[in-house]
């Protein structure tokens, strides 16, 4: 007599080697469907069909998830961190000079790029990306220093940072491509600077 298949389990699958994967995956799908600031742990969780602590186990926080879900080659929290870590005078300066660095770099250029151009043709895209670098990045920067309408002075902050990268890397203009970091940095850098601290 043949027996019966056994029914299929219901409910959130066990982790599993591929669990990670899958929380990637979901995880894109959110961010990309609510936008950045919409987007919870526990919807991803939802989505993968993961238990919501086994995304915590992962990824430290949504900023993180983030990261490395669109594979940015910067953690949002030690680049605030690091960002912080000097002179208030010097905070413009810093920042332009940790992003070109970071986007000079073979991997960051291919991302930044790979960012950009989404967000130009999909505005789900680009509201992910504005909503991710006015929390996660620049938020947390204009939030540690105190200063008045942070949410304004960190979106000015990024509108310097994403021209610079569209024209740098996307479009490609031959003075801002060809330049060197250090004349690009001399000149934006008292923009930021204002930004942040006037």
């Amino acid at each position: 007599m043949s027996r019966s298949p056994e029914p299929r389990r219901r409910g959130r699958r066990p982790a599993g080697s591929d669990a990670r994967a899958d929380i990637l995956a979901a995880a894109r799908t959110e961010f990309a469907a609510q936008g950045y600031d919409a987007t919870s742990l526990r919807g991803v969780a939802r989505r993968a069909g993961v238990d919501p602590a086994l995304v915590h186990h992962y990824f430290d926080d949504k900023a993180t998830l983030f990261a490395t879900a669109q594979d940015l080659p910067v953690s949002p929290a030690s680049a605030a961190d690091a960002l912080l870590n000097g002179p208030v005078e010097e905070l413009g300066e810093r920042i332009v000079r940790f992003f070109l660095a970071t986007w000079d770099a073979p991997e960051g250029r291919e991302r930044i790029v790979a960012l950009l151009r989404s967000a130009s043709s999909h505005e789900d895209a680009a509201r992910t990306l504005r909503e991710f670098l006015a929390r996660e990045i620049f938020g947390r920067v204009v939030v540690a220093l105190g200063a008045e309408d942070p949410e304004l002075r960190g979106s000015l902050v990024a509108t310097q940072l994403l021209g610079l990268a569209m024209a740098r890397y996307v479009l490609r203009m031959p003075a801002v491509a060809e330049a060197p970091a250090d004349e690009l940095v001399a000149w934006i850098a008292p923009s930021v600077q204002r930004y942040l601290t006037a």
